[in-house]
């Protein structure tokens, strides 16, 4: 356990550098990648290492830095996990039929020996800075919410201490320290008078170190969180919520968090979806084209034949032979070297679709559940650059519903007749139908950004996608449908042993896919 989670000082040496790369000082830096301790840490590397916390926090990695990360990050941690499982992508690998065959532990390993030392490094670097402190914290709630949405129990309280055994909490006490460490960064940001966090102003890649954009971002996560318990402790969720939505959401697609790229850290997704073979899934073409969405054509590419085809998710391998499926489009998700994309990584959009939920939830959000459920589509389209008013307008208005995939023309043996979802997007009157619409529209509003939207699939449990057509996972609560977590890694068993039984104790099941999270429990 000492292995994944002791600070590592080569690892966070080479991150820092990465991080600071297109600054004067990068040369003099990486040439002495090997000397950089925690006790040299002081207020000059406050900015880069928390850029390298954000930037492997959202769980990317550079190929700037051999053996410490590259672009497979993204992909095997994100891809080919929380991606597969939503069916944003379909990828030909295990995890698509419910199989983890080892995948689990990359996104593990670069979390603990990459984003955790870069985070407490800067925590240490920037003592004595209120303001750049509290950032750091709201930063800390966001890429561990992450992690434990996706294993349950894991390493936090201790997480970094060096030992030998590093004990895991569970999922309960996380999110309580996760609504303190809320409160504290709010307390301070509502109060300073400062309007940016100076040692943040140049390395912060998110807001450049800007005090209400990052207060904002904290209600917002707040906000996120809220929901996530809604169903485990209502009260406190709606108490969390009204409290996110009093001190300010975000609103408009300005306030929405991203990730700015460069030559040292690009977005591995760009790089990656469609040199590694990702395809449209047959549940994005069923609600995209019955929807007449004119996002897909934004994220996806026609097939040879002028198609918008979908591959069915779980398919045995071959089994479609060599049908064309759409790819990513190339001009704005798919083989992007120049490194201009920015990562996605909380969206105004959702915050709309939150508050809308919230409402239907009898929660004040300062509206009404309509009005946010249009606003977050409208800012949905905006933000991937579809600025016809009229025609977003009639998309809301709309009362087509998501149709039969294509495939099923050359495969009629599939069972994909039955639609996941027969409403349209035009607002119902019926408030179970209405649940439905906003987690189908949320989905649509997070991609490409799968972590959120995996768990947001799992708590409320609507019926979004197609089950898989094929399982490869004999574990109760997995079979065909929707994964609920993500399994330990091998090395934590084989190294820290006990602790793993402890936090399997604490799961309250086996440590299997079937096994329903804390909140979970509908």
């Amino acid at each position: 356990m000492k292995k994944y989670l002791n600070i590592k000082t080569t690892a966070v040496s080479l991150m820092v550098a990465l991080a600071i790369g297109c600054t004067d000082d990068f040369d003099e830096i990486n040439t002495n990648d090997n000397t950089l301790t925690t006790d040299q840490l002081d207020a000059s590397l406050a900015g880069p290492a928390f850029a390298s916390a954000q930037y492997a926090g959202t769980h990317n990695g550079s190929y700037s830095s051999p053996g410490v990360d590259d672009q497979g990050t993204w992909g095997i941690a994100t891809g080919i996990i929380s991606s597969t499982f939503v069916q944003y992508m379909n990828t030909g690998f295990s995890t698509e039929r419910n199989a983890f065959g080892g995948y689990e532990s990359r996104g593990w390993l670069r979390f603990y020996t990459v984003a955790v030392p870069a985070l407490q490094n800067a925590m240490l670097a920037t003592e004595g800075d209120d303001e750049a402190q509290a950032i750091l914290k709201i930063w800390k709630v966001f890429m561990y919410n992450q992690m434990t949405d996706h294993y349950g129990p894991i390493p936090y309280t201790e997480a970094g201490s060096g030992a030998e055994s590093v004990a895991y909490d569970s999922q309960s006490e996380i999110y309580d320290d996760f609504f303190v460490l809320l409160d504290e960064a709010d307390a301070v940001l509502s109060s300073t008078s400062e309007s940016t966090a100076g040692l943040f102003q140049t390395s912060d890649r998110i807001y450049n170190g800007d005090i209400e954009n990052w207060r904002t971002f904290g209600n917002s996560l707040r906000l996120r969180l809220a929901l996530r318990i809604s169903d485990v402790d209502p009260q406190r969720a709606q108490t969390q919520a009204e409290l996110a939505v009093a001190n300010g959401v975000m609103e408009s697609n300005d306030e929405s968090a991203y990730f700015a790229t460069s030559d040292i850290t690009p977005n591995n997704l760009n790089m990656i979806v469609n040199s590694w073979g990702y395809f449209m899934t047959a549940s994005m073409e069923s609600i995209l084209k019955g929807y007449d969405d004119p996002r897909m054509e934004v994220w996806f590419a026609p097939t040879e034949d002028g198609e918008f085809r979908g591959q069915p998710a779980g398919g045995l391998n071959d089994q479609f032979g060599t049908t064309e499926f759409s790819a990513f489009n190339d001009d704005v998700l798919g083989n992007d070297y120049r490194e201009t994309k920015p990562i996605e990584i909380l969206m105004a959009a959702e915050c709309y679709l939150n508050r809308a939920e919230g409402a239907l939830n009898g929660w004040n959000m300062n509206g009404n559940a309509e009005s946010f459920y249009e606003s977050g589509i409208r800012l949905s389209m905006n933000q991937w650059n579809i600025t016809d008013s009229a025609a977003i307008d009639s998309y809301i208005a709309g009362n087509s519903t998501p149709v039969v995939p294509v495939i099923t023309e050359l495969y009629p043996d599939l069972d994909l007749y039955d639609t996941p979802v027969d409403l349209p997007v035009s607002w119902s009157a019926n408030e179970a139908e209405q649940r439905t619409q906003i987690a189908v529209q949320k989905y649509l509003a997070l991609f490409p950004e799968s972590w959120e939207t995996w768990a947001d699939l799992r708590r409320t449990d609507e019926q979004v996608i197609y089950p898989l057509l094929y399982t490869d996972n004999p574990d109760a609560g997995v079979g065909t449908s929707l994964m609920k977590r993500v399994i330990y890694v091998t090395n934590e068993i084989s190294s820290n042993g006990e602790a793993v039984t402890e936090a399997i104790n604490l799961l309250g099941g086996p440590d299997t896919g079937g096994t329903r999270l804390w909140w979970d429990v509908n």
